[in-house]
C-alpha cells in the first residue's frame, strides 16, 4: 500500500508539474508586454473617414509580401487574434467576405439611420479589470464605454391584462437584494442561486476565476495530457465548471424554487446564448449571469468604433484588413500543411501564401466548406463536427424612429420581452410551429435602443432613434428563399417577414405606450438567411455552434481547440471557447497563447494589475 501511495504522489506531483508549465509558460513574445495606451483622440463621426479603414476591398495588389498568418473573418475573434500577432511584429492579413469589416461588430445606415447588428451590451468592464485592460490595450485606449442605466434590464412577463416587471440590478450584493425586495419569502433560494453561480468563478481556496479559465487550460495543455484530465475524471473534479455542465437550467432553477416569476428571473439571460433552458447547460448560464453581476456598457460611437480601432494596429505591424474577399477554400501542401487560401475576386481564384491560416469563420464553415474532401473525412475532423451542432437561428427586427430618446420614452437599458413563465414550453411550441403562424405569436422578445445608449448620438443624429429587436427562428422556414439575390426574395420572403414585424411591433408598442406607428419611419427584419448572407452564418445562427450542456463537456473542451488536426491551421473566436463578444474573444486569446506559446491571459492580468498601480501614482 506504501509503494501505491508513493507512485500515486510522483503521479501528481509530475501531473501538477505539467500543468504549472503550461499554465506558467512564457518562452514567446507577450502582446502585453508594455502599456500601449495613447491620450484619447477625438472621435471621428465622417462615414467617409470611417469607411477607408473599414471598407478596404481586396485586391491582388493590396496583399502584403511576407506574410506571417491569414486570418479568415473579421469578426472580433479574427481581429482580436490579427491584433495579439500585431502587437508583436507579426504581419497579418485578415480577410472578410462581406463589404465592411467587423463581423457582428459591424454596423449599417438606411434612411439616416444607423443600426449595430450584434453588440446590445457587454459586462464585466470594471477600469484595471481584466477584460477591460485586454480591450485597452487592443485598440490602443481608443475605445471608450458609455455604462447602462441600473437596472440594466427589464423582465417583462404576461400579456398587457397581466403584465408584470421585474427590474435587474448590477452589483454583487444589490442584485440579490433587490430580488429579495420583489420576491418576499424567497430569500434562500436567492442565496442559493448566487452560490451557485458564483462558485464556479471563485470555489474554494483556489484564485477567482479558475473554473472557467480551467476550460481554457484544457485547450493549451497538450492534448494527451488533456485527454488524461478528462478520462481520468481529474477535470471535472478540478472544475466546478464541468462538474455542473450536465445540468440544465430548468433542472437546477426548477430545484430551488417554485415561484414561476422567479424562475423566469433566474432563466430569463438564456436569451444571450440561445438555448432553451432546459436545453441549457447551467454552467454557461452562470458565467452570463456573472458576466453583468458589476454592470453593464456600451460602445461609445456605436460598434463599428470596435473594428475601426483594431485595424490600424494590425496595418502599422505591416497587415491589413481587406474587405469583399471571399475565401472559398484553405489550400494545403502534400503534408496536409495549411499554406494559404483561395479568394474569390469574381469568378476568378486568387492564392494568398502564409505559414499559418487561422479561422474565425466558425468550426461549421471552416471543416465543412473550406477544408478540401479527403481531410473533412479525417476521423479527427468528424470527431469534433459530431461534438457540436449548429445554433439556434437568429430574428433580427430594425426600427427606425421620429424623435428623441425623451420623447419615445427610451432609456439606456434593455427589455427582456415574455409572453408567460413557462419559457421551455412556449418557445418549443413556437419553433415547431407552421412558420406563418409562429410568426403572429413571438414569445420571447430582447428590446434595446442603441440610440439611447450611446452619448454622441444625438449629435450625430438628431431627432432620431432606434431600437433593436431580437428573437429566434427556425432557419428551415426561410430556407426556399436562400439562394435567391438577397435584395429579391420574392413576394412570399417579403410577407413572412412583415408577418413577422407587424406582431412584433405591436409587442413594442404595448411596452413602449410613447411609440406610435406615426413615429415609425424604417422597420426591416433579418432573417436566418439575412445571416447567412452578411456574417457567413451556415443555419443564420447569432451565437455560432450550439450551447447545450453537451458543449460544455471536459471531453469536448479538451477536443476542440485552436489547433486543428492539421497542420499549421488553427479556429479562433466564439466555437473555440464561448458565445458573445467577450467569448469570442477569450477564443482569440486562447488561440493567440497557443500561436505564441504563452499564457496569454495571465499576461493580461499581469498588465491589468500593473496599469492600475501607474494609474493611481498618476491620480495622486
Amino acid at each position: 500500500i506504501r509503494k501505491m501511495w508513493i507512485i500515486v504522489a510522483i503521479i501528481c506531483a509530475a501531473l501538477a508539474a505539467l500543468l504549472y508549465k503550461y499554465v506558467f509558460r512564457t518562452s514567446g513574445p507577450n502582446p502585453f508586454d508594455i502599456d500601449t495606451r495613447e491620450p484619447l483622440k477625438p472621435l471621428v463621426t465622417q462615414k467617409k473617414e470611417k469607411n477607408k479603414v473599414l471598407k478596404q476591398g481586396f485586391l491582388a495588389s493590396k496583399v502584403p509580401e511576407k506574410l506571417d498568418a491569414i486570418v479568415i473573418g473579421s469578426g472580433i475573434g479574427g481581429l482580436g487574434v490579427a491584433v495579439l500577432l500585431a502587437k508583436v511584429g507579426k504581419r497579418v492579413l485578415v480577410l472578410e467576405q462581406h463589404d465592411r469589416a467587423g463581423g457582428c461588430c459591424h454596423t449599417f445606415t438606411e434612411k439616416g439611420f444607423e443600426f449595430d447588428v450584434g453588440i446590445h451590451y457587454i459586462g464585466d468592464l470594471l477600469e484595471h479589470k481584466p477584460f477591460r485592460c485586454m480591450l485597452d490595450q487592443l485598440t490602443n485606449g481608443q475605445l471608450q464605454w458609455e455604462p447602462l442605466d441600473n437596472p440594466f434590464d427589464q423582465v417583462v412577463l404576461g400579456p398587457p391584462g397581466n403584465r408584470r416587471t421585474y427590474p435587474i440590478y448590477s452589483g454583487r450584493n444589490r442584485f440579490p437584494d433587490e430580488l429579495k425586495k420583489l420576491f418576499p419569502g424567497e430569500e434562500a433560494a436567492i442565496d442559493e442561486y448566487m452560490r451557485l453561480v458564483k462558485v464556479w468563478y471563485a470555489y474554494k481556496a483556489l484564485p477567482p476565476g479558475h473554473n472557467i479559465w480551467f476550460l481554457g487550460l484544457l485547450k493549451l495543455i497538450p492534448v494527451p495530457l488533456a485527454k488524461f484530465l478528462v478520462y481520468t475524471g481529474l477535470a471535472n473534479r478540478l472544475s466546478f465548471f464541468f462538474r455542473m455542465a450536465s445540468r440544465s437550467v430548468t433542472e437546477v432553477v426548477n430545484e430551488l424554487t417554485k415561484n414561476n416569476d422567479l424562475r423566469v428571473i433566474f432563466s430569463y439571460i438564456f436569451g444571450t446564448y440561445g438555448n432553451m433552458p432546459k436545453d441549457a447547460s447551467f454552467s454557461m448560464h452562470s458565467l452570463m449571469v456573472c458576466h453583468y453581476l458589476t454592470g453593464a456598457w456600451y460602445p461609445i460611437g456605436g460598434a463599428s468604433e470596435i473594428a475601426y480601432h483594431m485595424i490600424p494596429i494590425v496595418e502599422k505591424a505591416g497587415g491589413a484588413v481587406l474587405v469583399r474577399a471571399p475565401v472559398n477554400r484553405i489550400l494545403f501542401n502534400d503534408n496536409k500543411e495549411a499554406i494559404g487560401v483561395s479568394v474569390m475576386k469574381g469568378q476568378e481564384e486568387v492564392h494568398v501564401h502564409a505559414p499559418m491560416v487561422i479561422s474565425n469563420a466558425g468550426i461549421f464553415n471552416t471543416y465543412q466548406q473550406l477544408l478540401p474532401k479527403e481531410l473533412q473525412d479525417m476521423p479527427a475532423i468528424q470527431k469534433q463536427l459530431g461534438m457540436m451542432k449548429n445554433g439556434a437561428g437568429g430574428l433580427s427586427i430594425f426600427l427606425g424612429l421620429t424623435g428623441t430618446k425623451e420623447d419615445l420614452g427610451l432609456k439606456a437599458d434593455n427589455y427582456w420581452i415574455f409572453t408567460e413563465h413557462n419559457m421551455d414550453e412556449l418557445v418549443e411550441t413556437y419553433l415547431k410551429g407552421n412558420r406563418e403562424e409562429s410568426a403572429k405569436s413571438v414569445p420571447i422578445l430582447f428590446v434595446a435602443s442603441p440610440s439611447a445608449k450611446d452619448p454622441t448620438w444625438e449629435e450625430r443624429s438628431p431627432g432620431k432613434s432606434t431600437l433593436s429587436l431580437v428573437s429566434f427562428a427556425n432557419y428551415e422556414w426561410f430556407e426556399e428563399w436562400k439562394d435567391d439575390k438577397v435584395t429579391n426574395r420574392g413576394t412570399d420572403y417579403k410577407e413572412l417577414k412583415q408577418i413577422f414585424c407587424d406582431s412584433i411591433l405591436e409587442v413594442v408598442m404595448s411596452v413602449f405606450p410613447k411609440i406610435t406607428r406615426d413615429k415609425v419611419e424604417f422597420i426591416e427584419a433579418g432573417t436566418p438567411i439575412t445571416n447567412t448572407h452578411y456574417i457567413g452564418a451556415p443555419k443564420g445562427e447569432i451565437y455560432g455552434a450550439d450551447h447545450g450542456t453537451a458543449r460544455f463537456s471536459a471531453e469536448c473542451n479538451a477536443t476542440v481547440r485552436p489547433q486543428t488536426p492539421l497542420k499549421n491551421l488553427y479556429l479562433t473566436g466564439q466555437d473555440v471557447f464561448v458565445c458573445g463578444f467577450a467569448g469570442a474573444l477569450a477564443g482569440a486569446l486562447t488561440c493567440g497563447s497557443v500561436i505564441l506559446n504563452r499564457n496569454l491571459h495571465l499576461d493580461a492580468i499581469a498588465l491589468a494589475k500593473k496599469t492600475k498601480r501607474v494609474d493611481t501614482k498618476k491620480l495622486k
